[in-house]
C-alpha cells in the first residue's frame, strides 16, 4: 500500500526547511511543503479550509474554537514565537513612555484579532490598561488592506473602527490621528528614519529579557494544525508530526552551536546562542502542551478579556488529544 501524501503550508524557516530538503521526514507518509507568508496562509485556511496541514494563527484558532466553528485542530508545535515589545510604535512627543500611558489612546492595528496585538493587549492589561480603555483603529500598516481575516464579534464596550480604505496606519500615526501602532511589521516611516515615530522600548533586548525573567513566556504566535477531517482519517498523524518537528528543531539548534563555520550570516551568532541558552535554561523554543500550559492559559485568558474569544477556552481544547501527553 502506498503512503498517504500531505502538503504542509507554512512560512519557510530553519524549523520547516528541513522537510523540504528531505533531511527530516514524517514516518508513515510523504510530505510536501508549500511556503508562503502568514497573512495569505491564514486567510485562505480560515475562510476556505484549503490546506490539509497548515501554520495557523493561535489567536484565530482560539476564536474559532471558542465559538465552535474551528475547522482545524492544533499540534503543540509552535512554528512562530516572538517577543512583541518590538511591535509597539508611538508618536514622538505624545507623552507615552510606558504601557500604562496607553490608557485612553488611539491605537492602530492591522487586525484586532492578530496574535501580536493580543499579546500586547495582555501586557497592557497586566499594567492596568483594559482593551476597553483604548480606541482601536484597524487597517493596513503601509498600504490599504482587507481588514480582519475572519469576522469577529466584540463586546459593546470595546471600540474598534476601520480606517478609510485609502488610508494607512503609518500615515495616521505621522499626522497625529493615532497615538500608537501595534504591528509585527515595521512602519515604513520608521524604516526611513522619520523622527515623528519611535519605538516604545528603546532597548528592546533588555525589555524582552526582563519580560522573560518575569513571566517565563516566549510568546507563542502560530501553531502547526491539521484540518479536522485529516486528523479523523489519520489519527496517528498528529503524534507523528509532533515527533518529526521536534527532531527538526533539535537539529537546527545543534547546528547553531557549531563554531567551526557559521551556519547563519551573523558574526556573533555563537555568542548569541550561548547567551540565549543561558537565559532560557537550554531550550529557547519549547514544544509540547505541558511545557507551555501556563503560557497557553495566559493567552486564552487574555483573549476572553479583550473580547476576541466569546468564552474562556480551556487550553486542552486547542490541541489533538493524542498530543497532550507528548514531551519534546
Amino acid at each position: 500500500m502506498s503512503k498517504p501524501e500531505f502538503t504542509i503550508t507554512c512560512v519557510a524557516t530553519d524549523r520547516t526547511r528541513l522537510f523540504a530538503t528531505g533531511e527530516v521526514d514524517v514516518p508513515g507518509c510523504k510530505i510536501g511543503m508549500n511556503f508562503s507568508e502568514p497573512e495569505a496562509i491564514f486567510r485562505e485556511a480560515l475562510n476556505n479550509q484549503s490546506f490539509e496541514l497548515t501554520e495557523l494563527s493561535m489567536s484565530s484558532h482560539i476564536i474559532t474554537t471558542a465559538r465552535g466553528d474551528a475547522h482545524y485542530i492544533a499540534v503543540p508545535v509552535f512554528l512562530s514565537r516572538a517577543f512583541r515589545h518590538s511591535a509597539i510604535f508611538i508618536r514622538s512627543g505624545a507623552g507615552i513612555s510606558s504601557l500604562a500611558d496607553l490608557k485612553g489612546a488611539k491605537i492602530g492595528v492591522p487586525e484586532y484579532q492578530q496574535t501580536a496585538a493580543m499579546w500586547v493587549r495582555g501586557m497592557m492589561a497586566d499594567e492596568g490598561v483594559a482593551a476597553s480603555d483604548v480606541t482601536w483603529h484597524v487597517g493596513g500598516l503601509n498600504a490599504p488592506s482587507a481588514g480582519e481575516r475572519i469576522a469577529i464579534k466584540l463586546p459593546e464596550d470595546i471600540v474598534v473602527k476601520p480606517i478609510d480604505t485609502d488610508d494607512t496606519l503609518d500615515e495616521m500615526l505621522l499626522t497625529g490621528r493615532l497615538d500608537a501602532i501595534i504591528s509585527p511589521r515595521v512602519p515604513a516611516s520608521l524604516l526611513r528614519g522619520d523622527p515623528r515615530i519611535a519605538r516604545l522600548y528603546p532597548d528592546l533586548r533588555a525589555a524582552e529579557v526582563d519580560y522573560y525573567h518575569k513571566t517565563g513566556f516566549f510568546p507563542i504566535m502560530h501553531a502547526l494544525a491539521l484540518r479536522k477531517d485529516i486528523a479523523e482519517a489519520h489519527p496517528w498523524l498528529p503524534e507523528a508530526l509532533f515527533n518529526a518537528f521536534s527532531k527538526a528543531k533539535r537539529m537546527r539548534q545543534d547546528e547553531m552551536a557549531l563554531g567551526n563555520v557559521l551556519r547563519i550570516s551573523l558574526p556573533w551568532a555563537a555568542h548569541d546562542y550561548a547567551d540565549t541558552m543561558a537565559i532560557t535554561g537550554g531550550d529557547p523554543w519549547p514544544y509540547g502542551f505541558e511545557r507551555n500550559r501556563a503560557e497557553l492559559e495566559a493567552m486564552t485568558r487574555y483573549m476572553h478579556a479583550d473580547g476576541t474569544a466569546s468564552r474562556k477556552v480551556a487550553p486542552e481544547e486547542l490541541f489533538h488529544p493524542s498530543t497532550l501527553r507528548l514531551v519534546d
